[in-house]
């Protein structure tokens, strides 16, 4: 029930701000604020709505606890887990980083784990996570355990240097990470073992993305690239253990989360070990014996649904940076334009009572090439393909987080990097970057630094 309510307090907002006729921007869902904190302003909201914003604020930010604890609103913490509080991953809710300040790999870059072997997949895509975990550690590997419980195994990043040349002569230099786990405490992987780093995505503007009519997305599939111009976006169907049924993915780099409760409850089950009503069970295999038998907390669930929906609502109703528009913001936008970027990054849609959004994303999934391949198949995302991630607030990113970390795995450390990874559907966009005089290169990632 709490739910329907979150939607149809949503759809009034929209309405008392937005015009019946034409699409507007609603200026009440956006933040002039460039600051570190530019991501964490709550819409406008009536006194109730904004107490359960607080109240989700909460959770998401003070850190959870091994039970059993006095602090029984907070306390289930793993026995299994990465991190002990959402903000961990999302600073300031922006995006995770790669590494740290010393270069070790960062907590909010995790590692998917799955059986890669082609009869498991085929059989992964009929099961409700869409994939095979690996029997021993599961679907995600946890660095830490509580006091009885080993931790999983150490995550390691190394970065080989990449050198290039743009076709006016400029070099540039690039970043390959490569990945290793060590220190595993349950023996070793099994046969087959995929191992895909993810990054914490940025969490602005999740309401809005929730809010587009699935038929404005999928208008823009083209999976056997009809049109004959190299971009075949499919999306994402995945199952909803909030509905029970198939759905539209819309959330995470591949896509697999179809509302923002259905993520919040999976990072929650898998970054923290926290149960809740979409996933039940404890983060531990049937291998894990000192997961299994840890202390509970005094509950049904470690997160209520209460609690569950009370963040949900708090990430669905946090405001957009608004756009930063300068002297040359237009040229980067035709720029834009020319090399054919909109064709994934879509710029704008308009929702429920006309309100004009700009997130630039089709959410759809791409081909991103084999160099980007992080060999991890979910539902019918393979394992090249990535869904197209919004762009608002790009520029933000080292002010909110303290540094910048793009593409599903951090590597790239700014805009410019990011793009000169693209391969597969988007080589032919990055190729004609490349080519650009060097002045409107700079137009472009100007552009981007403002949206």
């Amino acid at each position: 029930m709490f739910f329907y309510k979150v939607v149809t307090l949503l759809t009034l907002i929209a309405l008392t701000a937005v015009g019946c006729c034409d699409s507007k921007i609603d200026k009440k869902s956006y933040t002039d604020d460039t600051s570190h904190k530019a991501f964490s302003h709550s819409m406008d909201l009536d006194r109730q709505s904004e107490n359960i914003h607080v109240l989700g604020r909460s959770f998401f930010t003070i850190p959870w606890v091994e039970a059993p604890s006095a602090t029984t609103a907070r306390d289930g913490l793993g026995p299994l887990f990465s991190a002990n509080s959402c903000k961990h991953c999302h600073p300031n809710d922006g995006a995770g980083l790669a590494t740290d300040a010393t270069g070790k790999i960062s907590r909010s870059l995790v590692m998917r784990l799955s059986i890669s072997n082609t009869r498991n997949i085929n059989n992964g895509l009929k099961m409700k996570n869409g994939f095979i975990s690996e029997p021993t550690y599961g679907a995600q590997l946890s660095i830490n355990g509580t006091s009885d419980t080993p931790y999983e195994g150490v995550n390691n990043v190394a970065y080989k240097t990449i050198q290039g040349k743009y076709a006016d002569g400029t070099l540039y230099e690039l970043q390959e990470p490569s990945y290793s786990i060590t220190d595993l405490q349950y023996g070793e992987f099994a046969e087959g073992v995929n191992i895909a780093p993810h990054i914490a995505l940025a969490l602005i503007g999740l309401g809005k993305i929730e809010a587009i009519k699935q038929r404005d997305i999928l208008k823009n599939e083209d999976i056997e690239d009809r049109d004959g111009d190299g971009i075949s976006g499919k999306a994402n169907w995945v199952y909803s253990p909030e509905t029970n049924r198939s759905e539209l993915g819309r959330f995470t780099w591949k896509a697999a989360a179809a509302s923002v409760k259905h993520q919040t409850a999976n990072a929650a089950h898998n970054d923290m070990g926290l149960t809740n009503p979409l996933y039940p069970k404890e983060n531990c295999t049937q291998r894990e014996k000192e997961c299994n038998e840890a202390i509970k907390g005094a509950y049904e669930f470690d997160l209520p649904e209460s609690r569950l929906d009370a963040i949900a609502f708090y990430l669905q109703t946090l405001k957009i940076p608004a756009q930063r528009k300068h002297k040359n913001f237009t040229k980067g936008e035709q720029i834009f334009q020319t090399l054919s970027c909109n064709k994934c990054h879509r710029e704008s849609y308009t929702i429920a009572n006309n309100e004009l959004i700009k997130p630039y994303s089709d959410f759809l999934l791409h081909d991103m090439g084999d160099r980007l391949s992080d060999g991890h198949t979910i539902f019918k995302a393979t394992v090249n393909e990535f869904r197209t991630p919004p762009l608002w607030g790009l520029g933000l990113y080292k002010e909110v987080s303290g540094g910048v970390a793009l593409l599903h795995d951090g590597r790239a450390r700014d805009i410019e990097e990011a793009i000169l990874w693209h391969g597969g559907e988007a080589v032919v966009s990055k190729e004609a970057f490349k080519a650009l005089p060097k002045q409107d290169r700079q137009y472009l990632l100007d552009f981007l630094g403002a949206i």
